[in-house]
C-alpha cells in the first residue's frame, strides 16, 4: 500500500463541496489515515509551497491557501499517488477530464479544489509537514 497527501483547498470548503470529495475519496477506495481541518497562515503556506518560492505565482497561492479553512488527509491505496493525482484531473478544471474533482468542483487554474503530491518523495515531506506518526492511524 502507497500513502499520499491530500488537500481540499479553501475554495471547495467554502463552497460547501468538502463532504462531496471525501465521499468520491472513499467511493474510489481509498483509506484516510489522517485528517485534519486547518486555517493555514501565510507562513505555512509558504512553508508548504517553499518549491514554489520563485515562481511568479507564489504570493497568490500562499494568499489564497491562507484565505480560509481547508481539509489536509493522508490518503492510502495501491498506487495511490497515480490514483489521486487521477481522481483529481488536471491543474487547470476546464482541462481536467470529466468526472474529476477539479473539473466538477475547481473555478480556475489558481483555485482547483484540491492538492495532491506528486512523488513518494514529495508525499512523505508533504504528510511529515502536516501529520505526527501517532496521528496517522
Amino acid at each position: 500500500m502507497e500513502q499520499t497527501f491530500a488537500i481540499i483547498k479553501p475554495d471547495a470548503f467554502a463552497a460547501g463541496n468538502a463532504g462531496k470529495i471525501l465521499a468520491r475519496i472513499y467511493e474510489e477506495g481509498f483509506t484516510v489515515k489522517g485528517l485534519k481541518k486547518l486555517y493555514l497562515s501565510k507562513v505555512e503556506a509558504e512553508g508548504f509551497y517553499y518549491v514554489h518560492k520563485s515562481k511568479p505565482f507564489f504570493d497568490e497561492l500562499t494568499e489564497f491557501m491562507s484565505s480560509g479553512p481547508c481539509i489536509v488527509m493522508v490518503l492510502e491505496a495501491e498506487g495511490a499517488i497515480a490514483q489521486w493525482r487521477t481522481l483529481m484531473g488536471a491543474t487547470d478544471p476546464e482541462k481536467a477530464e470529466e468526472g474529476t474533482l477539479r473539473r466538477q468542483f475547481g473555478t480556475y487554474v489558481g483555485e482547483n479544489a484540491t492538492h495532491g503530491s506528486d512523488a513518494p518523495e514529495t508525499a512523505a515531506f508533504e504528510i511529515g509537514y502536516f501529520f505526527s506518526g501517532l496521528e496517522l492511524l
